[in-house]
């Protein structure tokens, strides 16, 4: 097997982890509050990486964490994954995993606007293409998408952030310390939040309690294949299959929510993807002049 068939396969496994771990999060939102979902995320993260770090014998505490960037980066991702949580309890599954294809795009254009990245005339047409499809998603100022949608629009600008504040860390700041930072904020975010929305805590029993447990263990391991997926083998080829998660992602709502997208939200999806896809080959292209 060749490093980018390799690379190409632990990405599509992972975006098939995600999708997964996407249902069991709204299979959650019938009996927790968005907030509370993300604080128990953010626990069980955050001790799953804790204990990673144990059994490797590297320090849990690092002063990497206080750096103004990787609380930005946190911030960012606090703030992107509790709207996306939101959005997944709210709205179908389809039309919310139809949104986050959109990130690489939002990538692009926050590149260009606060890193001076080069745009040519060729990508700036597959960003405005790929943004016509979101609006064909959305299609605003109709009745027919749930306004809880656009809890996925934010959800997309918090992870562009993310990715964003990500791109020239220094080699220390591993992405298992990124992670297990981030699943902090997750947890003091949600815990925030919900004493600001006043919701009362509710226990878990113990088949909410195992869901939330493969959760975190399927997010790990997705982790680990995207982090497998991006060292070695061609980049761009590898990333052209996050968009794998889409599918995967409609097959699942199909299957167990009964949630079948509509034309327009197809439409617009494969457009999403075609200007993704582009974009990402464009830049793979500049990377080589």
């Amino acid at each position: 097997m060749t490093p980018t068939l390799r690379s190409a396969g632990l990405m599509t496994l992972a975006m098939a982890l995600f999708a997964i771990e996407d249902a069991l999060i709204k299979a959650l939102g019938g009996a927790f509050s968005a907030a509370q979902i993300l604080w128990m995320l953010g626990i069980g993260g955050t001790l799953a990486f804790a204990a990673w770090f144990r059994l490797s014998g590297a320090p849990i505490l690092s002063p990497i964490y206080l750096r103004p960037r990787v609380l930005l980066r946190s911030g960012f991702e606090a703030g992107g994954a509790l709207m996306f949580v939101s959005a997944l309890v709210l709205a179908p599954l389809p039309l919310v995993s139809a949104i986050v294809q959109a990130t690489p795009l939002l990538v692009a254009l926050g590149a260009w606007l606060f890193f001076g990245a080069q745009v040519g005339p060729r990508r700036w047409a597959a960003i405005s293409v790929g943004f016509l499809g979101v609006l064909l998603i959305l299609r605003p100022g109709s009745d027919d998408v749930d306004a809880a949608a656009w809890l996925a629009v934010g959800g997309v600008i918090g992870l562009a952030g993310r990715d964003l504040m990500t791109r020239g860390m220094t080699a220390d700041a591993t992405g298992a310390r990124l992670s297990i930072h981030a699943y902090a904020a997750l947890m003091v975010g949600g815990l925030g939040l919900q004493v600001v929305q006043g919701v009362p805590v509710v226990r878990p029993d113990a088949l909410q309690f195992l869901i939330l447990l493969v959760s975190v263990g399927i997010g790990m391991v997705a982790y680990l294949a995207v982090v497998g997926a991006t060292r070695s083998g061609d980049i761009a080829i590898a990333s052209s299959f996050r968009y794998t998660r889409l599918l995967f992602a409609m097959l699942i709502a199909i299957a167990f929510f009964d949630e079948i997208p509509d034309l327009w939200t197809v439409i617009g999806a494969a457009i999403v993807i075609a200007s993704g896809v582009y974009t990402l080959w464009r830049e793979s292209r500049t990377s080589l002049a």
